[in-house]
């Protein structure tokens, strides 16, 4: 996406506007993925998707026209988090409306956006996990944590943590990457004749998210980050 944002700064740079109205907008679509999301069929998976590149791509340019113009802010940061969580969620509560056939002819099948919005609660819990770090180190007086610090002490939670890195499931709950795997659902959907894939899809996320939530808890407890 650097390749495209790097096209589209040069028209912004001299212009009046300030990366922090980019984060804006790149929340807004971000969010936009989840009534995306809710239009059936192929086509509203692949609007998802178009959601989810356009926040990518805005994610690129706020930073890059906020170094430019040398506009840094603490407000542009926790704009940029904030925006990081919205779509996230966005997505997987969209993926649970899809799953539940909101607007479908038959019975709404509340279960699976009960599962949506899990799987949505857990990817905001994992990032509130990572950035609660900071929040204690900052509390207590201690410097950001280092690098070396998030490795665990224990031998085999570094291996194990390593399995996980190499395996990268629990990037399918990462909005850009989950919109990514709703579209491939939603062609399988239209092979099948039903909503079997997307609904499959809707409850693995949902036991990803919980069972990641969990591990990167006990991940960073068994680290010295919090040392």
């Amino acid at each position: 996406m650097r390749e495209v944002s790097l096209r589209i700064d040069r028209h912004l740079v001299n212009t009046k506007v300030t990366p922090n109205q980019l984060t804006y907008l790149m929340t807004v679509c971000g969010v936009l993925a989840a009534p995306a999301l809710l239009v059936p069929g192929i086509w509203g998976a692949v609007l998802g998707v178009v959601a989810t590149q356009l926040y990518l791509l805005l994610d690129c340019v706020d930073g890059e026209i906020a170094r430019w113009k040398k506009q840094y802010s603490l407000g542009g940061v926790y704009l940029d988090r904030v925006g990081a969580y919205l779509t996230d969620a966005a997505v997987l509560v969209g993926l649970g409306l899809r799953a539940a056939d909101l607007f479908g002819s038959g019975r709404i099948d509340w279960l699976w956006a009960f599962l949506g919005t899990l799987a949505a609660l857990g990817a905001i819990l994992i990032k509130a996990e990572t950035d609660l770090v900071g929040v204690a180190r900052h509390q207590t007086g201690r410097p950001p944590v280092q690098e070396s610090a998030a490795e665990p002490r224990s031998s085999g939670m570094a291996l194990a943590r390593r399995a996980a890195s190499a395996l990268k499931f629990h990037r399918l709950i990462l909005g850009i990457e989950a919109s990514l795997l709703i579209v491939v659902l939603a062609i399988a959907d239209q092979i099948h004749g039903d909503l079997f894939f997307t609904r499959l899809g809707t409850a693995v996320l949902a036991g990803i998210a919980m069972l990641q939530t969990l591990l990167h808890l006990v991940s960073i407890l068994a680290s010295s980050r919090l040392k």
